[in-house]
Order: structure tokens, then C-alpha cells, then sequence
């Protein structure tokens, strides 16, 4: 049969890889899931008799990102196909593609495969990824055609130097293979998103991020750019001023940072920490800032989820604010680096005597194998105040409204 699959250099030379264990680590939008979702399908199509298995780091993103994809790839195909959510199966005309999450490394059992491929490895901690592995290459041992060999195949852009360096730089065999990609190297991509990138990373994120390559994104503090002194403003709202609010959903402990907005820079002028639901926090916020108009900017999981029965998004209209909201949330490295950005580029300052818990979470939030640590409950208000930097300075993806 003849596949209808469209591909750049760096994805036909991953397709064609006959190593055993071949890595496109590429930027972001390069097309490196498009391809490994191209790859599974084409393996699957060579082994009809013979499972196949595409891994994510959680199950939401094999819900968000994983069928749309197969979906769109095997109906361009023309290849017959069922899904099986329950059991995160797509059944094909030549057999099965098995969705599995890295989120359990334990609950990777019970079934094998022909081939593997693992998408976004250095989503997961080092050591956690390294489990993972070994894990998936004990799945990976249906006997294949003669001639054929049983790869597992990994797609993802470098997050430092986590496992995707430790496997395939440093313990480097002649049976791994390294292809690289830039963004840019994707002519498909929206006009102006190579710019709007470049905006918002400094230089260590643009050579991560866009050029993916292996470089050091750590340091002791997650927002690295703050400087309390440096950023510190005596600014406060004026009377019936509009107010931009960053807002954290979670039960028992809601955080909210309260900004104005003035000549293209970005003020934290307020902050409500510890609430114990939406409502306490509408009451809160109308409380405290009467006569002001007040747009939210809030976790975009809201819209589905519930602190106290109704949806948490229509508490904060059926209360008389504005809801303006990502669809989805952006990623973790995204808003922190949109957040360290803005004081670098000084479009950023916080009130620290009206915002102390926010600016104490600033200088003590740290990182933790690569990653925010969430366990010195730091992480809350800093990303409430998050969402509202990403949304106003920098006006990220669509609104919910």
C-alpha cells in the first residue's frame, strides 16, 4: 500500500533508521511527534502480526495528544481503524497500537510488543525515566520477520541534561543514533511563532528550546531573575482602575496575585493566599478591591473542574468577573520562563510589602531533579501570578471567555 505521509529530511532519516535505538531531539513545533506517530504506524504496517506500543509521560497527554494524532495520520492513510479508550488501543487493519503512560513504571506490564516509541522522555525525572526504560525494552520481544530487529525509538526536545543525554551522548554505542532538528527547520509552522519563542526564552532556553540542543537550565531558584531590590515598585491600584488577577485553583489552598497593567509593564500590586475555594476567593477579592473591574487569568483546568460543585470558571462569571484563559495551560518550563523574562526585560515589578508571600515564594522557590519542587509550597502563588504574566505581557493561545 502506498502511505500518504508527508515528511521533512530530519523525519524521513528517523523513519529509515534501522539502529536500534534512534532519538530525533529536536526544538519545539520540529515535528518530532508527527513523525514518531508516522514511524509506529509504518512499523505496525510492516509487522501485521505483531503489537506495536507509543509511550507519553501521562495519560492526558495520550487523551490531548496521542489519538488526535493516530487518528489524523491513519485517516489521511486510508487504513480501517477502531479505538479502544478504555484500554488506550487502536485497532487497525494490521493489528494493534498500544498507548501506554510512564506515569507508573509499574504498571508497564503484561503485554509485548515489536516496537516501541517514547515520546518526550525528559518530562520525567532522570532516574524515573531510566526505570521507565528498562521497563519498556523488557516489553519490546514479539519474535519479528526475519531481517528485522526489535527497535525502541525516542522523540523530545532536551530539558538539560537529563536521560535523552545520559543514554545517547554520554553512554553512546554504535547502536544509537542521534538525529537533530531545529524549529525552523519546520516550514509549516504558523507565521511569527519562531519570533514569538525567541521573545519570551533567554539564550540557554532558545538553544534548548528552539535549536534543541543539551545545555544547563538549572539553578538554585527556579525564578533566578528576580531580584528584590531590583523589581521592588511602590505602585497600587488606582481608584476603579481594571485589575488583572493570576489565580491557582486547589482545594483548601487557592492563591491569587493581583496586577495593573501600565505602559506595557506588568505590576503585582495584591495577593490572596490559602483560600478554601472559589467562592471564599470572589468574596475575598470583592472585598478587598471594590469599584474595580477584574479580569482573571487563571489555571485553565477550571473550565472542567470544581472546588465546591459548579465549574470553577462559571463561579468566578456567575460572581461578575471577566474569565480570560489559556484553552490549555502552557507548559511548566514556558510560564516560568515567560515569568523570568519579564523581570529581565523589566517589564515585570512586585509590591513586596503588599505581596509578601509572592515575593518570598519568588526567591525560595527551588528546583528539584530538573524540575520546580512542589513539596515546599512555594509552587502555588507563583504560578497563579504565572498565568497572568503569560496571558497579558506576552498573549499566549486562545481565550476562554
Amino acid at each position: 500500500m502506498q502511505l500518504r505521509i508527508q515528511t521533512l529530511k530530519h523525519q524521513r532519516e528517523f523513519i529509515q533508521s534501522t539502529n536500534r535505538h534512534t532519538a530525533l531531539i529536536g526544538g519545539f513545533g520540529s515535528g518530532k511527534s508527527y513523525v514518531g506517530v508516522a514511524k509506529t504506524i509504518i512499523k505496525k504496517i510492516m509487522m501485521p502480526k505483531v503489537d506495536v506500543a507509543y509511550y507519553l509521560p501521562t495519560y492526558g497527554l495520550i487523551n490531548d495528544v496521542a489519538f488526535p494524532k493516530f487518528i489524523e495520520q491513519l485517516v489521511k492513510c486510508e487504513i480501517p481503524f477502531s479505538i479502544n479508550r478504555s484500554e488506550n488501543i487502536i485497532k487497525t487493519s494490521f493489528g494493534n497500537i498500544l498507548l501506554r503512560n510512564m506515569s507508573d513504571p509499574d504498571r508497564i506490564i503484561g503485554y509485548e510488543v515489536g516496537y516501541s516509541l517514547i515520546d518526550e522522555t525528559d518530562s520525567l525525572p532522570k532516574d524515573k525515566m531510566a526505570d521507565v526504560f528498562m521497563k519498556i525494552i523488557g516489553r519490546n520481544r514479539s519474535v519479528l520477520p526475519k531481517g528485522m530487529i526489535n527497535q525502541t525509538d525516542v522523540v523530545g526536545t532536551p530539558e538539560g541534561f537529563k536521560w535523552l543525554h545520559e543514554f545517547f551522548i554520554k553512554n553512546s554505542t554504535e547502536n544509537k543514533l542521534v538525529i537533530k532538528a531545529k524549529t525552523y527547520d519546520n516550514p509549516f509552522l504558523p507565521e511569527g511563532y519562531v519570533d514569538t519563542l525567541r521573545e519570551t526564552y533567554t539564550d540557554s532556553q532558545v538553544n534548548a528550546y528552539l535549536n534543541g540542543e543539551f545545555v544547563n537550565l538549572n539553578s538554585a531558584s527556579v525564578y533566578s531573575s528576580y531580584n528584590r531590590k531590583a523589581h521592588r515598585t511602590d505602585v497600587t491600584p488606582l481608584s476603579n482602575e481594571m485589575l488583572y488577577v493570576g489565580l491557582d485553583f486547589n482545594i483548601t489552598n487557592m492563591n491569587a496575585v493581583i496586577h495593573v497593567k501600565r505602559n506595557n509593564r506588568l505590576y503585582a500590586v495584591g495577593e490572596i493566599a490559602g483560600c478554601y475555594n472559589t467562592q471564599s476567593m470572589c468574596e475575598s477579592l470583592k472585598e478587598n478591591y471594590k469599584g474595580h473591574s477584574i479580569t482573571i487569568n487563571p489555571d485553565a483546568s477550571g473550565e472542567a473542574r470544581s472546588t465546591s460543585g459548579a465549574s470553577d470558571f462559571s463561579i468566578l462569571r456567575q460572581n461578575g468577573f471577566t474569565v480570560n484563559a489559556n484553552r490549555k495551560n502552557p507548559n511548566v518550563s514556558e510560564r516560568v520562563n515567560s515569568v523570568n523574562l519579564a523581570f529581565e526585560k523589566d517589564r515585570y515589578y512586585v509590591n513586596d510589602k503588599l505581596c509578601p508571600v509572592y515575593s518570598e515564594s519568588l526567591e525560595n522557590q527551588s528546583y528539584k531533579n530538573g524540575i520546580p519542587d512542589k513539596k515546599t509550597g512555594f509552587d502555588h502563588i507563583t504560578e497563579a501570578a504565572g498565568y497572568c504574566v503569560i496571558k497579558n505581557l506576552y498573549n499566549r493561545s486562545s481565550n476562554v471567555v
